[in-house]
């Protein structure tokens, strides 16, 4: 069953002892748990929801430097964003690629359109020159290479790059979780942390099974909380001071049919001012953002979220017909956790630095994440280390790199394999990429374990469900590797399905009851029952107005 992975891992949790305990598993708590296990820290990582169940799911599947943030003169954070951007690509080059972005600029804007090009210019070099370089376009230059853009909405503009997620985010972040437990960390989804106390050294956590309602307890030398937009509820929890909270700004995306064949990402000024973008995904386009300040975490998508996001992408394309609601095909919403100081007014959000920080109670051993970007992961879990050691927790193998796809020779005997049993020969006719493209980035080194089992059964190479690039073997894998708990989790997280397949195709796909037989065996009714009553994302014809 999908569960005994999880099974396993809270008997591991029950009354076990550990020196980090990792409160929180979006992009924040992932690598931190990722970059302490691999360097032989004990540690273990939960979540009360799914792994990247929150913010770490919703964003816009950009790996970028921060160019927007130029225009506020944070000329630091965009340096260290662009290598941090840098370094994922070198570290990730099948997940995190490079891509042309075609910049519209509106007419009249608050910039003369050559400052917004000599700014993509210092981009550029501040990228340190690692990406192709910016184009200066004219109006007639910029519709000749993207038809769509209308002419009447720009007065010109300009080419530049940047990098963005091939999966979406949420897989990119379980696959931080994965690596943990590859290194011996113990993680669990839907366990909650209940109450806490720091007593003789130790952290003692009260916890609790969401899925069974168990409780159980464990305890740790140090306590990260990594909760995300949830931090300060965590903090209030475990009687913290900080001297940073959160603030919360709303964005959503909406996912509509392929507006364009290009593969670039267009983007101009919505009319709020805010950079504003039309990314490729396969077949689908997706189109937003928000920036809505909201006092809670708990939000929702509203009619005025969706009106201003297709109003936006009507004015910015020349479609056949405008964009209307029922062409959405999914809806992102999440919140943006910024970090500011306590005892300081929030101010203007949209001012607000997006550079993370780390509050330290050396007292109680104890670290508080505020705020931060994907992009700056891999400053993070780093940072994680350095500051665990100060506390007293011996990093046995401090230099020992954490991330990262596995080397060339294990890539090669990979390739090897795959080119022997013409794996690419089964590739679906509507696939954007080769299988043996696809396995890498999305399994590395396991992948070489699945072409044993297609060798082994053939039948584990068919698609299974329609419109998806899921196969038989990719959902065993799931089932053993993954730790799925809710159908959910499968459809939204460590796919992107019910991202870019409509709701009520989803559901009447005749692979959906055989993928919840794979995963949840003799439960595969009731999760599937679960999933139709609680766990579906719901359509946007049927939200209310």
């Amino acid at each position: 069953m999908s569960s005994a992975l999880r099974n396993s891992n809270i008997e591991k949790l029950d009354g076990g002892q550990f020196d980090t305990f990792v409160v929180g598993a979006g992009i924040n708590g992932a690598v931190s748990a990722a970059a302490l296990a691999a360097r032989g820290v004990r540690v273990a990582i939960v979540d009360q929801g799914d792994f990247a169940g929150l913010t770490s799911s919703q964003s816009s599947n950009l790996a970028w430097g921060g160019i927007k943030y130029l225009e506020n003169q944070e000329f630091g954070l965009v340096w260290n964003l662009c290598e941090s951007r840098n370094r994922l690509m070198r570290a990730y080059p099948s997940t995190v690629k490079e891509a042309r972005f075609l910049a519209a600029v509106p007419k009249p804007f608050r910039w003369p359109r050559f400052m917004l090009f000599m700014g993509a210019v210092l981009y550029w070099f501040f990228g340190r020159f690692a990406t192709r370089p910016p184009h200066y376009l004219s109006k007639a230059a910029l519709i000749e290479r993207e038809p769509v853009l209308r002419a009447d909405a720009t007065s010109g503009g300009m080419e530049y790059s940047d990098c963005y997620l091939y999966d979406n985010d949420a897989r990119f972040v379980f696959n931080f979780v994965r690596s943990a437990m590859d290194s011996g960390a113990i993680a669990a989804n839907y366990v909650a942390v209940i109450g806490t106390e720091r007593r003789d050294g130790f952290w003692y956590l009260r916890l609790r099974d969401e899925e069974t309602g168990r409780e159980f307890s464990a305890r740790a030398k140090t306590l990260i909380n990594a909760c995300g937009p949830m931090a300060d509820k965590l903090n209030t929890l475990t009687g913290q001071s900080t001297a940073h909270r959160h603030v919360f700004s709303k964005g959503i995306h909406l996912i509509v049919d392929r507006v364009t064949g290009s593969r670039r990402i267009l983007t101009s000024f919505a009319s709020d001012g805010r950079l504003y973008f039309a990314i490729p995904m396969g077949a689908r386009t997706c189109i937003g953002t928000t920036d809505t300040r909201v006092e809670s975490w708990e939000t929702s998508v509203t009619e005025e979220d969706r009106q201003f996001v297709l109003d936006n992408a009507n004015h910015l394309l020349k479609l056949d017909r405008p964009l209307r609601r029922d062409d959405i095909i999914a809806e992102r919403c999440g919140v943006r956790p910024l970090a500011v100081k306590s005892s300081t007014d929030a101010g203007d959000w949209l001012e607000l630095s997006r550079k993370h920080a780390i509050d330290v109670d050396r007292e109680r051993h104890m670290l508080s994440i505020f705020g931060g970007k994907l992009t700056d992961c891999i400053n993070v879990g780093d940072e994680v280390c350095d500051w665990i050691a100060t506390l007293g927790i011996p990093i046995p193998d401090p230099k020992a790199i954490w991330y990262g796809e596995p080397g060339p020779v294990t890539k090669a005997e990979f390739l090897r394999q795959a080119n022997l049993m013409h794996l690419d020969t089964y590739t679906h006719p509507n696939s954007t990429e080769p299988l043996t493209t696809r396995f890498w980035r999305r399994y590395g080194a396991n992948a070489i374990g699945m072409l044993e089992r297609i060798r082994e059964n053939p039948s584990m190479v068919e698609p299974l469900m329609r419109n998806t690039d899921y196969l038989r073997c990719e959902v065993e894998y799931t089932k053993r590797r993954e730790m799925v708990t809710r159908l959910e989790d499968f459809l939204r997280r460590r796919s992107k399905i019910t991202l870019v397949v409509r709701e009520q195709e989803v559901i009447d796909a005749p692979g959906l009851k055989e993928a919840c037989r794979i995963l949840f065996g003799d439960q595969a009714d009731a999760k599937l029952q679960e999933y139709l009553q609680h766990g579906q994302p719901v359509a946007p014809t049927r939200l209310a107005s």
